[in-house]
Formats: C-alpha cells, structure tokens, sequence
C-alpha cells in the first residue's frame, strides 16, 4: 500500500509539473501572438506613414520640377544661358531626387509578401541581347569591353517573372560597370556547376538550376564586407569620402527579388581583382512560401523597393531636345571611314545605319559602285542626327541599334518634317516586314542580305530618284469624291494622279507598265468590293508591296477593322480632320518633301502636327489643396493657351463643375481635406452631365 500511495504522489507531482510547462507554453504562445499583432499593426502604421509622407514629398517636389522645366524651356526668350543652364540643373537634381524617393517609397505599395510576380516562359537569348542593348553605350562611354557569355549547356528557355529577373541582372551590370575604371564586363549564362551548395530548398530540389554571373575587373570587395553590401544604404566603403555615389539599395533589392523567384545571388570578390555576381535560378519558377517570422515579414518588406526609373530624365520630350540641338559628338565619324567631308551639292547620297561595322561597309562599297556617297552611323542616335543634317537622297536602316533601336528611330524620322520624305529601306534579320512598312518603310529586306539583292535596294533607290514625278491611284466610285481627292493631293508638279471607279479599272491599271508609289482606296465599291481588291492586290506578286490607304466612311466592325490592318498601310476614316489626314499620308508614302508643299498644303501639315493647338482655348480644372502645385499647373497651362479653374476641396471642385458647364478635363488631387479625390469622382460620376468628362488622378 505504502508503494501504491507513493507511486501516487508521483503522479501528481508530474501532473503538476505538466500543467505548469503547459501554462508556460499557453503564456509563451500568447506572448508571440502578441508580438506577432504589434508587429502586423507595426507594419501597417509603417505603411500608412510611408503613403502620406509619398504624398507630402511629391507634392513640393511636383512644382519644383514643373517650374523648372518652364523655366529651362525659355519660352519668352528672356533668361541668359546661363540662367537656363541653372534651371536645368534644378530639374535634373529635382527628377534624381524623385527617383530616391521612389526607391524608398515603394515600400508602401509592396508590403510583406505583396510583391507580384507574373510568370511566363522567358527566352534567356532575347533577355541577353535586351541587356547588350541597354549596357553596350555604357561600356562604350566608359571605354570598357562588354561581352556576352552563353554556354552551350544553358537551356535556351525559363518559366520565370521576365520583369524581375530584368530588375536584378540590370542592377547587377549597373554595379558593375559603376565600380570598374577599365578593363570590362561579362554577362554570362550557364548552368549551375555540379555540387554548388544553395542555401534554399526550392533551388536543391529543382530539376535544372541557370546560373546569370556578371564578372567584372573592377575595384572588387573585401572579405569582410562581402555580407554587409546586401543590407539596405550599404557599401562597401562607407566612408565619408568615398569614390562612388548611390543609395546601396540595388544588391538588397536584387538579394529579395531573387529569393521571391526561388533563387539566390552568390558573389565572390577579391580588392583590385574585381567582382562576380552570380543569380541562380531555377528553370521552372515555384511559389515561394508565405513569411512566417517578424525577420522573414520585414525582409519582405524590403524587397517591395525597386530602383529609380525617372521618367522625366528619360522622357522621349528629352531625347527629341538633345537630338534637335545636334550634339557635334553624334555627327563625328565612325570607325567605318564613309564620304561626309566630300559631299557636294547634286550628290546622290545614302545614309547606312548599322551596327555592325563589317556589313555597313559592303553597304557603302556597293552604294559607291552605283555612284552613291555615303554615310555610315553605327548608333541610332548618330543615324538620326545624319539624317537631319545631311537630308539623304534616301536611308538603310537596320533595327538593331545601340542607343535608339530602329523602330525608334523610323518613328522619330516619319514624325519630323525636315526627314519624313526621306525613303527608309529597311535590311534587317528581324521577321517585321509588314511593321515596318506600315510604319513608313518604303522597302524591307531580311538578312542575311545577299550582294544581288542590295544592289537591287540600290538599283530602286536610283530610279526612285530619277523620277521627278511620283504616281498615285485613286479608286472610288463617287465622282465628286474622286475629284476632291484629286484636289486635294495633286495640282503640284510633282504628283500624277490617275483616279478610277471601279476594282476592275483598279486592276487595269495597276497591269499597266508604269508602277505606281501609293494608292487611296474606298471601300464601297460595285461588283468587286474594296476588300476584295485590297487582297488580291496584296496577294499579287507585282502589287503585294504597294502602300494602300483606305479612305472610307464607312462603319467598320472590328472584324473588318482587323481584316483591314492585314493589308492596308492606313485607315482614314472620313471626318472634320481626314482631308488633313489624307493629305499628310499620301505625303508620307509618296515621299513628299514638305518644304516645298504650296503654302496652303503646307499649313494644313502644321496644323495637324501642332498637337499644342488641339489645346488652345480648353478649359481645365484643377482641384488640388496645395497651393504651390495649383501655381505650377496653371503656369504650365495657360502657357499652352488653357483656361484654367481651380478649387480647394472635392466639394468646391464639383461647385466648380456645375456652374460653368463647359470643363474639358479635370486634373484630381487625391489626399484633400472635407472630400477626397476618389469620394468627388465618384461623386462626379453620380452627375448625367459628367459622367464621361475626362479626370486624371
């Protein structure tokens, strides 16, 4: 008995010591619940605090920039060069400035395991020549070689978010190059070698692993601050006269980045050797695990920052200043020796835009055998800035280009009134012919080129030249029509016209020896339909490059409107502005020099490129409750010839639109006391009249 009691007494001892370790465990646990609360409520004050103070920091920041633009821009002409020089550097520090508050802000919009990632099959080739793209007018700048690596064992393809892997491995090169003074970079795909030891499940367990390693020479890492380059506003040299510049943001954000797509960056370094970044992946993405820890949380956090992207630093606005001021370093020779310090008045002249220096001189061999000078950029850029200095007799342009890419700068020519008559023939390995032509190309031949056929490009390029007179065909069967198109277009010397009413004169014609440069098409037609003619012209052998404008009014469905897009370079659908249209297609196609337009042509031309005079008399609403961005908006404004009103509040601001009636467009701040910005749209929207009135936010 005596055992059985003690045997007893054990047992409650032990229940008891159970039910404390369990009460401890119960306190342990609420404990972390606890702190897991302050630190979601942490999170989400954080949060908050991030988003206004977005708001309060590019609000001030907002007007600076806009009245510093206005001030560069010297529109009355009354400010020195130097003044304008003072305030182009106020906007190019104010748009830098923007660009760190993004990076830091951006913690608002992503939190913890919000970050999106968009998954898609990637193809590793396109990703490197994107990249070569982007990074080999750095490496020319800084005098550095810039190569890419693509091992024969890496897989041609990933299923991967394109967007992110872009993000790091451009912060990557952008490190690179920032931190080498010579020698160069290398970009380089492989696979993972054997027995590499990673730190995460997902890439031990992936089936093939791609390793993205960007070596440089340049001023490599110690030993000791290798761990410490990953953490946010980080360098390795901290010090206060540091060499280099920068945020240190870019490596912890690819470190995050990498770890949502399920893989790691290793670097391996060593002090005037240079550095090697490695981002390994895995070839098939797999969805990362939510946070589970407060550490894990705020690392998350961490990785919602993305780099600076500034428009206004990079805006097409700004590539067309630059390029109009025609800075004397892109009309500096290449290293291919062309004839621009021999060209004379009456020469016939080509320009050659190609990067790669061994084609552009068959080029321009072959254009001198046909008794063409030539020119030769190897950059987009220096090719745009030819053409509009020299005004070639026409244009070969491939559309892989460093700088400004081909389609680039076949827009940027086709826009411009000095160079859009100029014919572009198009030689590039790019399978886009029908783009390009639709663009304005006058011809597209694909690479690789044989010697016949760019002697045929040649050969087309002279007769083009030889003849004064340019051919165009008319095809409608309304009279009056036919003659107002005839008006319109013709009367000038320069034009022959022959106009027709039906598909079978159409036909006729176009059997005739004589070709024609263009033809203006409407679709109603008797017997043989428009659409019927545009594909048996476009299917004919002799006829299927011919530029087709349809010109019609009639109500196209969306079917025929793509059906229509297969074929015809333009749709001009009859309306107030289709003469202007009309006349400035015909003129492209034809390769009209607008210059020499009579004056009445010609200022319609101007009236419809002026884009500012579709603004001149608009009226717009400003309802913002900061001031200082109310004075920069209406100077901006009024000095493209707006009528501008402004309210405080959401509450004035429909006050505002129901006694003038007349608003064209309203410009909405958001944060606003008594009524935001999205409580007065909606509000807005509620009201018949403005329930479609344009408003940006």
């Amino acid at each position: 008995n005596e055992e059985l009691e003690e045997r007893s007494q054990q047992l409650q001892e032990q229940n008891r010591r159970i039910e404390i370790k369990n009460a401890e465990i119960e306190e342990a646990r609420s404990a972390l619940e606890e702190k897991a609360e302050q630190l979601a409520l942490s999170s989400k004050y954080k949060s908050e605090f991030l988003a206004n103070m977005s708001h309060e920091l590019r609000t001030p920041l907002n007007s600076l920039l806009i009245l510093a633009k206005l001030l560069s821009d010297n529109v009355d002409g009354n400010l020195t060069e130097k003044q304008i020089e003072f305030a182009s550097t106020i906007h190019n520090a104010g748009a830098e400035l923007l660009g760190l508050i993004n990076d830091i802000l951006d913690l608002s919009k992503v939190e913890a395991g919000k970050m999106g990632v968009h998954v898609a099959e990637v193809s590793v080739s396109d990703e490197l020549g994107a990249l070569e793209r982007s990074f080999a007018p750095v490496a020319e700048e800084k005098r550095l070689t810039f190569e890419l690596d693509f091992a024969e064992s890496a897989l041609p393809t990933i299923v991967t978010d394109q967007q992110r892997l872009q993000q790091v491995l451009k912060n990557l090169l952008s490190n690179a190059f920032k931190f080498t003074e010579k020698g160069g970079v290398v970009l380089r795909v492989a696979q993972a070698p054997e027995g590499r030891q990673f730190g995460g499940s997902t890439l031990a367990n992936a089936a093939n692993v791609v390793g993205f390693s960007v070596q440089d020479t340049g001023v490599g890492i110690a030993a000791d601050k290798l761990r410490l380059i990953f953490e946010a506003f980080q360098q390795s040299d901290g010090t206060t006269s540091r060499r280099y510049g920068g945020t240190g943001l870019g490596l912890s954000i690819s470190r995050e980045i990498a770890r949502l797509l399920g893989g790691e960056i290793h670097v391996e370094s060593k002090p005037g050797a240079g550095s090697t970044f490695t981002l390994y992946l895995p070839d098939r993405y797999v969805e990362q695990a939510p946070a589970e820890t407060g550490a894990q949380l705020l690392r998350e956090v961490t990785a919602g920052l993305t780099p600076a992207t500034a428009a206004l630093s990079h805006s097409s606005n700004l590539d067309e200043l630059l390029l109009d001021a025609l800075d004397a370093s892109l009309l500096v020779p290449s290293e291919v020796s062309d004839d621009r310090d021999s060209i004379e008045e009456g020469d016939r002249v080509v320009l050659i835009v190609e990067d790669d220096a061994d084609f552009a001189r068959t080029e321009l061999e072959i254009a001198r055998e046909r008794g063409f000078k030539g020119l030769v950029a190897l950059r987009g850029d220096s090719g745009l800035a030819l053409a509009r200095e020299f005004r070639p007799d026409a244009i070969l342009l491939d559309m892989t280009l460093p700088v400004l890419d081909g389609w680039t700068v076949l827009d940027r020519l086709k826009r411009h009134p000095l160079t859009r008559h100029i014919p572009v023939h198009i030689v590039s390995a790019a399978e886009e012919a029908q783009p390009a032509l639709l663009a304005g190309a006058a011809a597209f031949l694909q690479k690789p080129a044989s010697q016949e056929a760019l002697e045929d490009i040649f050969g087309g390029i002279a007769s083009f030249i030889d003849r004064d007179v340019r051919r165009l065909l008319v095809v409608d069967d309304d009279e009056a029509q036919r003659q107002a198109i005839v008006e319109l277009v013709g009367g000038d010397g320069d034009i022959e016209i022959l106009a027709v009413g039906s598909s079978e004169e159409a036909l006729a014609a176009l059997e005739s020896e004589a070709p024609f440069d263009c033809m203006v098409l409407d679709l109603k037609l008797p017997k043989m339909t428009g659409f019927d003619l545009l594909e048996k012209i476009k299917t004919d052998e002799r006829s299927h490059s011919l530029p087709v404008i349809v010109y019609t009014g009639k109500e196209l469905t969306r079917r025929e409107e793509t059906k229509l897009k297969r074929y015809a370079e333009t749709i001009v659908v009859k309306d107030a502005r289709s003469p202007e249209r009309l006349l400035d297609e015909t003129s492209l196609f034809l390769h009209r020099v607008e210059s020499k337009l009579p004056d009445s042509k010609r200022r319609m031309l101007e009236q419809l490129h002026n884009t500012d005079a579709l603004f001149v008399g608009k009226k717009i609403l400003i309802v913002d409750d900061d001031v200082r961005n109310v004075f920069a908006l209406t100077s901006a404004l009024e000095a493209n010839g707006m009528e501008v009103l402004f309210a405080e509040n959401g509450r004035e601001g429909i006050e505002a639109l129901q006694s003038s009636g007349d608003v064209d467009l309203v410009l909405m701040d958001v944060m606003m006391p008594e009524l935001d910005g999205y409580e007065t749209m909606r509000a807005i929207r509620l009201l018949e009249p403005f329930r479609k009135l344009p408003i940006i936010a």
